[in-house]
């Protein structure tokens, strides 16, 4: 995790950056949005989202959105493909991390195959912070396996044929609660301190600081601490 960085992008340079690489990224992956005019939509700036870019040598390597999505508050990306799956996990009181518009450089994601981890570990972050009963995967269904294998994620929905992108995807769920310890004791670079998310997720109405630069606190933690009091 050495020479990583996160930035929490609220808009300006930075987003058009995340842009550029959302379309370069997509573009290459044959994935972009059918009929998107552009790579950039409202949903960046929900008061409930969170736009990341992952630097390495201060270059911009990959991207993800990450929506909190509660019962009060439910937009979110997965919510518009899996309504009605959305719907129940939020009728039943639940709250959600929804991650969305992952983007890595196609030229770097080969030389370097631990940026998929580190796009994702926002998503863990986000868990801890908010105290999150699920995080949910949106993903084509030749890439469920590795988000089982990884985050220990259950099925929802097989697969469905999405108008939006024009191909089939899958709805997954990883439950926090039950497997959350086993995640992180499997995988620690996912562990985050107390200060680390807040940097990450803290928001108040009051902010006109530029964006934060973000160091990963794995590293840094004591051996056994989890870096989050859930029930895990």
């Amino acid at each position: 995790m050495d020479h990583v960085e996160y930035c929490r992008v609220e808009g300006g340079e930075d987003m058009e950056e995340v842009e550029r690489l959302r379309y370069k990224a997509y573009k290459a992956r044959e994935v972009l949005p059918v009929a998107a005019k552009s790579m950039i939509d409202e949903a960046d700036f929900d008061s409930q989202a969170y736009v990341f870019g992952l630097y390495y040598y201060e270059q911009l390597v990959s991207t993800i959105r990450i929506h909190h999505v509660t019962p009060d508050h439910r937009v979110s990306q997965s919510g518009g493909i899996f309504p009605a799956e959305m719907d129940a996990f939020l009728d039943a009181g639940l709250s959600l991390i929804d991650p969305a518009r992952f983007a890595a450089d196609p030229e770097l994601s080969t030389e370097m195959p631990w940026i998929p981890y580190l796009t994702l570990r926002p998503n863990i972050v986000a868990a801890a912070h908010f105290r999150a009963d699920r995080v949910m995967q949106h993903v084509r269904p030749a890439h469920a396996a590795f988000y089982k294998r990884v985050f220990y994620a259950d099925t929802v929905v097989a697969s469905r044929m999405t108008e939006t992108y024009g191909f089939d995807l899958t709805l997954m769920a990883t439950n926090v609660i039950e497997v959350g310890r086993k995640l992180l004791t499997r995988y620690p670079f996912f562990i985050s301190s107390a200060s680390e998310q807040r940097m990450m997720f803290s928001r108040t109405p009051n902010d006109t600081l530029p964006p934060l630069t973000i160091i990963p606190t794995a590293r840094f933690m004591a051996e056994g601490d989890l870096g989050t009091d859930l029930p895990l």
